[in-house]
């Protein structure tokens, strides 16, 4: 004879809800990813239609964010997880918003491309796309080490915002340079300015999931990504 043992059920409610929202971070993460992908593309390749394509499915993201929000607040409410546990629901919140911003950041370098397609080329774009490359990486590595459970690579990985960091600042005293030799360069020097700056800041933002995969892990809350620069 079949018993039902609702405390079983419970717990595999709770198994299947945190499983859940690992995936919806893996998921939201991973159309960051193409997102920060796709915009460094249209500002290297003058592409209309794949910057238009980031900023269109930027509200995608944004659902994604809302969603896993709504997950995690509802595990909390309905499971009342504790401690570590606790921990890596409220860090997944936190990092939900991070990625959602990454988005925000994608999106304005699509705009930028759509407002520079017609201009001449200022300069080959090099140092942009290593940006994007780097903060990618740091991306992938950040959302492994919160599924992992891994402080050390956590804290590995927030320590490359110095590359990108370095970059920017190399982006910033050649496009300076050009703006003081020549002043026509000013609005397009401007514009490659503000897309580093956008990825800098997408740099950031993973530096500050980093610190969130951190305090899950460990229940310590660091600042682990202070900039030498």
């Amino acid at each position: 004879m079949m018993t039902f043992d609702g405390t079983n059920m419970t717990r595999q409610n709770y198994e299947i809800q945190i499983q859940q929202l690992r995936e919806a971070v893996i998921g939201m993460s991973a159309l960051v990813d193409k997102a920060i992908g796709r915009s460094t593309d249209a500002l290297r390749f003058q592409d209309l239609d794949l910057a238009q394509l980031v900023i269109d499915e930027d509200i995608v993201i944004n659902s994604e964010r809302w969603r896993t929000e709504e997950l995690a607040f509802l595990i909390i409410a309905t499971q009342a997880p504790m401690a570590g546990d606790l921990r890596v629901i409220s860090s997944v919140i936190h990092i939900a918003n991070e990625l959602e911003r990454m988005a925000d950041h994608a999106a304005g370098n699509a705009k930028i491309a759509l407002q520079t397609a017609d201009e001449p080329r200022l300069k080959p774009l090099v140092d942009i796309p290593r940006m994007s490359d780097i903060a990618r990486q740091m991306l992938t590595d950040s959302i492994t080490s919160l599924i992992q459970r891994d402080a050390d690579l956590a804290r590995t990985v927030a320590a490359r915002d110095d590359e990108v960091d370095a970059l920017y600042n190399q982006i910033y005293r050649e496009l300076l340079t050009f703006m003081m030799e020549d002043h026509t360069t000013i609005t397009r020097a401007t514009h490659l300015l503000w897309a580093a700056h956008n990825l800098e800041r997408m740099a950031d933002r993973v530096t500050n999931i980093c610190e969130r995969v951190v305090f899950a892990v460990t229940g310590s809350i660091e600042e682990i990504g202070a900039s030498v620069y």
